[in-house]
């Protein structure tokens, strides 16, 4: 089992070279960060118009833009009334409201600019592994509804036929969602972004910012951008103690596992509709399959710090649990990605100082958060207008104990992956 991405490999868009920065530049919008939040701005922005430079330190992409899951999810992580409670009636109410129609914008995107990403648009199924995990997809089921939101609570046969499995009895299915290969919707905002007039670098790390009278300098190996308003959008991937994106969220990994292309006679009852989905458990899997029939199973925690025997004990077991038709199944790679999270499981949008904007804490709703986010950030610096935002921008608060929040959690994934292991964990 080697250590490769599949999204990278099997991505119909291709990999364009973008060059280095070299020298002096000015623009109207500097980017740090070229993963989708970055490149839905530098899009936008160009599109109305406005001059705009994107920094971004290795490939695009190289980031967990181009290494999730790939799920088109609505939403947050938690539930709507969860949001109310945790953000407040008129920011929550914001917030479901805007980010419920959140794949809409990413397939919108898809259409208007062409790009080739294998996207699916047939929802996603959160499936319930046991009893409470059936109560809990009620609970959701409820809100979502009330919200107006099309979703369907499954049941018996009907959701295992959806899902090709015995073992799970309950399911809700978001229409409005779906699934795409990451890498390559992430490639193909940077080509429409590139192609309206933005300016991309790559394998140009910011190194530091300066402030210059009414301007922001970014300093990067082989040069410098300088601008009046500043996109900070490195999340997850944030590095540098003068980036204070990084005192808002704490960082977090999740691994996935995939398994060679498998034939529809062998693996056909399998998520047979294209459907992506997650489980309820304590520490959650994700199943889905790609284009060219691949099972992909995945899981919080850092699978670069384990041996591969340990991550194949851990596939084997969940597709053994989920999906016994198989048979043995010889997994062909697996990799790893961060993740921003934060401990109320909501996003941070904020001012670090006048003329910066950023963006951490997708508490892995990447793909939905950074397109909106990346849209609502250039309205707002061409128009003042903040309402295209599931938040408003504001001053973030530090997070205390950063590296404790991610020591726990990453600690608490292994042992939970180890009792599936020895099957103390079902």
């Amino acid at each position: 089992m080697k250590s490769a991405c599949i999204w990278i490999s099997t991505s119909p868009e291709r990999q364009r070279e973008y060059p280095r920065l070299e020298g002096k530049e000015k623009a109207d919008v500097a980017i740090i960060g070229g993963g989708i939040t970055g490149l839905s701005a530098a899009l936008h922005l160009a599109e109305s118009g406005v001059a705009v430079t994107l920094l971004e330190a290795g490939d695009i992409p190289s980031g967990g833009s181009g290494r999730s899951v790939g799920l088109v999810n609505a939403g947050m992580w938690i539930p709507p009334d969860d949001i109310l409670e945790t953000l407040g009636p008129e920011n929550g109410e914001r917030a479901n409201e805007v980010l419920g129609h959140a794949p809409a914008e990413v397939f919108a995107l898809i259409d208007r600019h062409g790009i080739d990403c294998q996207d699916t648009r047939t929802g996603t199924l959160h499936l319930a592994h046991n009893g409470k995990g059936a109560e809990e997809l009620a609970r959701r089921f409820e809100q979502f509804s009330r919200c107006g939101a099309p979703v369907e609570l499954l049941e018996g046969e009907a959701c295992q036929r959806r899902i090709g499995t015995h073992r799970i009895q309950r399911a809700l299915l978001d229409r409005r969602a779906g699934t795409l290969n990451p890498t390559a919707y992430t490639r193909g905002l940077a080509r429409a972004a590139h192609g309206a007039g933005a300016i991309l670098h790559t394998h140009s790390a910011a190194q530091g910012i300066q402030r210059e009278g009414d301007h922001w300098r970014v300093d990067t190996p082989g040069g410098s951008v300088e601008a009046p308003h500043l996109v900070i959008a490195t999340n997850a991937y944030t590095e540098g103690h003068w980036n204070q994106v990084r005192n808002v969220f704490f960082r977090g990994h999740f691994y996935q596992v995939a398994s060679p292309p498998l034939s529809d006679e062998i693996a056909g009852d399998i998520l047979p509709e294209g459907q992506g989905a997650w489980d309820t458990r304590t520490v959650l899997s994700s199943l889905r399959r790609d284009a060219e029939g691949r099972l992909i199973l995945g899981s919080l925690g850092c699978g670069d710090t384990k041996p591969a025997s340990f991550l194949r004990c851990w596939a084997d077991r969940i597709q053994r649990h989920y999906f016994p038709q198989l048979g043995r199944v010889d997994w062909e790679c697996t990799w790893t990605g961060q993740v921003g999270f934060t401990p109320d499981h909501t996003l941070r949008l904020f001012e670090p100082a006048p003329g910066i904007l950023a963006a951490a804490g997708y508490n892995g709703r990447g793909i939905t958060t950074g397109t909106i986010v990346g849209k609502g950030f250039a309205h707002y610096l061409t128009s003042g207008d903040d309402s295209l935002l599931p938040l408003p921008v504001c001053r973030a608060r530090p997070l205390r104990a950063r590296p404790l929040w991610s020591s726990v959690y990453e600690g608490g994934f292994t042992l939970y992956h180890a009792g599936q292991c020895l099957r103390i964990v079902a």
